[in-house]
């Protein structure tokens, strides 16, 4: 400790290294957690127990020119088929679009979505106004419209919108209903839809015959796998498929999903941290280098002690006792600066209403401070090895 004081300058630097590379770890492992929580906090806006069935190109058409292919293959039989599956509750073909809607003069840029009735039974939203439109007011291809609660904000403002009448593409389409606010899902602001039935918005705006997905919600969800699986099967026979390379749909569950995101975030913070890693490398070699330097300053001292009956062992756990007091102090330094840097991060993440988490556990404050140890020790043993075999008499001859 005598030794690091008379050093402080040059110890501090060197600590200064050690604490930059413990504290970027901190910090990118308590994100990871955030980004994680957040990730996964979106997918609860679909549900546990959510199914969604998309269009997509085959694979063996991939790679002959995709681009602008569009899949017009997911119809009415396949969202009857869904439904009548005995693990689904309720299911619903939609397509989206982008459209201006008018009222009273004023144009405004919103998201359309076309659904189906049983649209509330698959997402579990509330209506702040009015009701959802019917099964019945779909299949008669009824002009209502459902809004979300930005939508009604940007068109009516503190006015009721249940009762009054839109424009979309110059045909009227009365509102029926809004829905309470429910943020947004991987950078999709859900507040900011109307949502028609989906017969409505393929017949009447769109001119189409066919859906681009199919939500649906299970009864069990611990039987995703199974349901999906043969809701596969299901599909490949309305479609006539009998290679699994022209598949021109892909069924997926929101546990699948919250399984492959956890994988990739995981690993984007694993790379990240073993980057930093490279940082705490050269924070080593900057403690070779000054416990080496240490060495080659004190070699009268070693060779005095030496003299005097100290051993190898003294010698050597002296310099790597040095070098681990200044490893760890950093790492106890940067688990502190981490720890800040990752608390101001969450911070401004829920400032701008982000749904994050501030998570520096335990295990990774003492994994730090234990790599800070590990690198002392690493780095610190062949300076330290080098003093133990100074030759006493050598050593006091050099002074």
């Amino acid at each position: 400790v005598g030794s690091l004081k008379r050093q402080k300058r040059r110890v501090a630097l060197t600590m200064l290294a050690i604490s930059i590379g413990i504290g970027a770890a901190i910090t990118i492992m308590a994100a990871g957690a955030g980004i994680q929580a957040l990730v996964l906090g979106q997918l609860d806006a679909f549900g546990p127990d959510t199914m969604y069935i998309e269009t997509r190109v085959p694979s063996k058409r991939a790679g002959n020119n995709p681009v602008g292919f569009t899949v017009t293959t997911m119809r009415d039989e396949d969202i009857e088929t869904v439904r009548k599956h005995p693990n689904v509750v309720a299911a619903f073909g939609q397509v989206t679009g982008q459209e201006a809607v008018s009222y009273q003069g004023q144009l405004k840029k919103v998201m359309l979505t076309g659904q189906g009735a049983d649209s509330p039974l698959v997402s579990s939203f509330d209506m702040t106004e009015g009701r959802f439109f019917t099964e019945d007011e779909e299949n008669a291809i009824t002009n209502v419209a459902v809004l979300g609660s930005t939508a009604k904000d940007k068109l009516f403002g503190d006015d009721t919108a249940t009762g009054k009448t839109i424009y979309v593409r110059g045909k009227p389409f009365k509102v029926v209903g809004v829905i309470a606010p429910r943020g947004s899902a991987f950078f999709f602001d859900m507040d900011n839809t109307i949502t028609l039935p989906t017969k409505t918005m393929q017949k009447k705006l769109m001119g189409i015959d066919y859906v681009q997905a199919i939500s649906a919600r299970m009864k069990d969800g611990s039987r995703a796998a199974q349901t999906k699986a043969e809701l596969t099967e299901l599909l490949r026979e309305n479609h006539n498929i009998t290679d699994t390379d022209l598949d021109d749909f892909a069924v997926n569950t929101t546990a699948e999903a919250q399984d492959s995101l956890t994988t990739i975030t995981s690993g984007i913070t694993f790379l990240l941290i073993a980057l930093v890693g490279i940082s705490l490398v050269v924070g080593g070699v900057g403690i070779m280098n000054i416990m080496y330097v240490s060495v080659v300053e004190r070699t009268f001292e070693i060779g005095l002690r030496k003299a005097l009956g100290a051993s190898r062992s003294t010698i050597l756990n002296q310099f790597l006792a040095e070098a681990v007091l200044i490893t760890v102090g950093g790492g106890i330094v940067g688990v502190v600066g981490g720890a800040l840097l990752a608390f101001l991060i969450y911070l401004g993440a829920t400032a701008a209403g982000l749904a994050w988490i501030y998570q520096v556990t335990f295990s990774s404050v003492v994994l730090a401070v234990s790599f800070s140890a590990v690198i002392g020790l690493v780095f610190g043993l062949y300076p330290a090895s080098a003093a133990s075999k100074l030759n006493p008499i050598d050593a006091l001859r050099r002074e």
